[in-house]
């Protein structure tokens, strides 16, 4: 790769195209492609553009504080890294790389049940708050021990994924007959009965969820997980007011608004669309997440503006990984971090809790009134 094309990066959305370049098309497909039309993909990012700034000016904003806190740990950032599979399709370090710059970064690395590294491998590479994204497969024990094992290895919180009782149809995935390199394995099923992802003549995952993914799912299973583990329960894939609300009685710590990368049901809408409806919902009693379409620091500024705790990024840390290891990890963390702190200064806010709803102007407000000074 030509190192100079990466000295000159100057934002993460530049990752892609060289991740493009690197990866073999089965793989950058996979990663980048979303369900059916991508109508969904393409709205996670259009969105945040419809959304605009209302600065305030004339603040004092020598200093300016980023961090906060989440789930009782306190982070670098309100930026944290999303599960995403397979990291060693992407560069052979994988989830070792992604861990070690997450935890450089000071901000909380999510691990997918189908990493290419284990619970404890990624524990291995040394301190660092991280959370475990959970499938529930059909045979429970499996269940209980992958969250056994993540407590064990010291993660802090279970991301239970609830929009995929089955695959989203990745129609590149078909065409590629998507399958994992043959060098690779999901290590967290290591020494499990759980089946391989193999070549068919459809998607090879698509085969592989449809074999052990648990269909039947449901909202009596997340109270069931509250009875095998101590770790606080995220609820990852909430789109709607009346799922907030039942993730809340379900007893969930906290629900995360995402589309699951707009990789499962087609014309749903973009992240940011839904999430002012789920932050209402949840009435303060848990924190509400973000993830899908996140490329730009002033896109995290609006998350939080209109409710987020914190947000989640999938793909940009993918095609960091994939571009430059490591390095490439920690600068899109850099990036978004210095993006973050620039918005906040020029709009007038010195800390996180001074991001408010009136900060930013959505299509959906009604005229504004203005106030009498």
């Amino acid at each position: 790769m030509d190192s100079g094309k990466i000295e000159s990066i100057t934002n993460v959305m530049e990752y892609e195209a060289i991740a493009k370049e690197k990866l073999p098309k089965m793989v950058y497909d996979y990663y980048a492609s979303g369900a059916e039309d991508q109508w969904t993909l393409k709205e996670n990012r259009n969105a945040f553009s419809r959304i605009l700034f209302r600065p305030r000016i004339l603040v004092d904003v020598s200093n300016i504080d980023i961090t906060t806190t989440i789930m009782g740990y306190k982070i670098s950032m309100p930026i944290m890294v999303a599960p995403t599979a397979m990291q060693k399709m992407a560069h052979p370090e994988g989830e070792f790389a992604t861990a070690r710059a997450a935890s450089a970064a000071g901000t909380i690395m999510t691990l997918s049940s189908w990493g290419t590294s284990s619970v404890e491998e990624v524990a291995s590479t040394g301190p660092g708050t991280r959370f475990f994204q959970l499938y529930v497969f059909k045979d429970r024990n499996v269940v209980k021990q992958l969250v056994r094992r993540a407590e064990k290895a010291g993660f802090k919180a279970i991301a239970l994924t609830v929009d995929t009782p089955r695959l989203g149809r990745r129609e590149a995935d078909i065409k590629n007959r998507f399958t994992l390199p043959p060098n690779l394995t999901l290590k967290n099923f290591e020494g499990l009965d759980l089946g391989t992802i193999d070549k068919t003549n459809d998607s090879g995952l698509a085969s592989y969820v449809a074999g052990q993914v648990d269909r039947s799912l449901n909202w009596e299973d997340v109270k069931w997980l509250q009875t095998i583990t101590k770790l606080p329960i995220l609820v990852k894939g909430v789109l709607t007011a009346e799922d907030a609300k039942l993730s809340v009685q379900a007893g969930a710590a906290g629900i995360i608004v995402s589309n699951h990368g707009a990789r499962q049901l087609d014309y749903v809408p973009a992240t940011i669309m839904a999430l002012e409806e789920v932050v209402k919902a949840a009435e303060g009693k848990v924190p509400v997440f973000l993830d899908g379409g996140i490329r730009r620091g002033t896109d995290v500024f609006k998350a939080l503006a209109l409710g987020a705790s914190g947000v989640f990024i999938g793909r940009p840390v993918i095609y960091g990984l994939a571009a430059d290891g490591e390095r490439g990890v920690r600068k899109v963390l850099q990036m978004l971090h210095d993006e973050f702190e620039l918005t906040m200064a020029l709009s007038g806010c010195r800390s996180i809790k001074e991001i408010t709803r009136a900060h930013i102007t959505t299509p959906w407000d009604g005229p504004r009134v203005s106030p009498r000074l």
